[in-house]
């Protein structure tokens, strides 16, 4: 069953898709809510963790990779009002507080 639900979640394939060799999908997905519910994945995911951790085998470095971040769906159709903010410079630049910067 876990070889089953990885494939899923590895593909990105709906559930009815799983391959018939894994058996019926309906069972990969009861037993992933069953063991999501009652607490299974954490401890099966502690205990590998612990494992890993004991044999020097864990590197705790974790990354997010920001490429496909993208703008909220409402966001995307905002009106820009004089220009790219992000790049617009003027005399009257202002420091995030509002207040101006105190060399001017």
């Amino acid at each position: 069953m876990i070889e089953a639900i990885s494939w899923k979640y590895r593909t990105g394939s709906p559930w009815r898709e799983v391959p018939e060799h894994f058996g019926p999908w309906q069972t990969a997905y009861e037993r992933l809510t069953r063991w999501s519910a009652d607490g299974t994945w954490a401890r099966l995911l502690a205990r590998a963790q612990a494992d890993a951790d004991a044999a020097g085998e864990l590197d705790w470095l974790v990354a997010a990779d920001s490429t496909v971040v993208r703008v909220h769906q409402h966001g995307a159709s905002a009106r820009r009002v004089g220009g790219n903010a992000a790049t617009r410079r003027d005399a009257a630049d202002d420091d995030q507080e509002g207040g101006r910067h105190p060399d001017q």
